[in-house]
């Protein structure tokens, strides 16, 4: 089964929630009128997009319903469908990974599934032929260290981790090191999920980061925020509280396949303007794959 498969039949609930709301409007207003555009803009809330994004896309549809005398429903849905694939491919949602070595730190609560994300990202490089390089910088859990052991294993990923309680920033230190000695193209940082303590969060990124700058100057580097797609718009929140505490690049949206709240996609990069960068559609280790918008869009919107 091809991605594209995966990404349809994963976000089968999430269509199935946009579509019927969406399609349960059109069959009850023949007419294109005021009314009509009221009750999109609540299936859209009710599909876990957002109060905000909503009313920006029906005001969207609104002015180009206006603009280009439409009065068909079908072209009024077609209509809508450009302007959600629009805000998708507004963010730029490719990797930036040029340098050798290049970093990714990845943040996110516990619970979101940050680990195992980070044992697929390892896995997806690998399978391009990258030497991977794990550091187990989220030194407050125990399991995250054992957790993400294992899954160095699993990938044939090599990886540098200290004691448990010990310094963030530097395992960090260490594993910056190990990447320039071993010729590591990408260095994969897992860190501690802590967002109740915004403060200390950021002065710890705030350290690691700079240790990464020191010790590999000019490197490319992403900062992505793991969320649990099933949260709905608690992630969304979530993604704007990170935001302010740390330079977030791009966003890995877990569990899609199992949930009917991936409207949240939009409301991320309506609002936060974060681009979605990985998503996962299965438990398999090769189901967290690069985003594709227009394929997402495809995907949502494909009878």
């Amino acid at each position: 089964m091809g991605f594209f498969e995966k990404l349809k039949s994963g976000l089968t609930k999430t269509r199935e929630s946009i579509s019927k709301q969406v399609n349960n409007v059109f069959s009850v207003f023949v007419k294109v009128d005021e009314e009509l555009f009221e009750n999109l803009e609540e299936a859209l809330i009710i599909a876990d997009i957002g109060v905000e994004t909503s009313e920006y896309i029906i005001e969207t549809l609104r002015e180009n319903v206006k603009k280009k005398h439409i009065t068909d429903g079908n072209v009024v849905k077609e209509e809508l469908k450009e302007i959600i694939s629009g805000i998708l491919e507004e963010t730029d949602s490719a990797m930036k990974l040029s340098t050798v070595p290049s970093v990714i730190l990845v943040i996110g609560v516990n619970g979101v599934g940050k680990t195992t994300s980070i044992g697929k990202i390892a896995s997806h490089y690998k399978d391009q032929g990258k030497k991977v390089l794990l550091a187990a910088a989220d030194t407050f859990r125990a399991a995250a260290i054992d957790q993400l052991d294992i899954w160095a294993q699993r990938s044939g990923c090599d990886i540098i981790k200290h004691q448990e309680n010990s310094d963030p920033a530097a395992v960090v230190f260490d594993a910056c090191a190990a990447a320039k000695a071993r010729g590591a193209d990408v260095l994969i940082c897992d860190t501690a999920g802590r967002l109740h303590n915004k403060k200390n969060l950021m002065a710890e990124l705030a350290k690691i980061n700079r240790v990464i700058e020191r010790e590999l100057p000019g490197c490319d580097k992403e900062t992505l925020l793991v969320l649990d797609a099933t949260t709905g718009q608690n992630a969304v929140s979530q993604a704007k509280l990170f935001s302010e505490a740390a330079n977030i690049t791009g966003i890995v949206l877990t569990k899609l396949d199992g949930t009917a709240k991936g409207g949240i996609v939009i409301s991320i990069a309506k609002e936060q303007n974060l681009p979605v960068k990985f998503v996962g559609v299965g438990e398999g280790i090769d189901d967290l794959q690069e985003f594709n918008p227009s394929d997402f869009a495809k995907a949502l919107f494909e009878e």
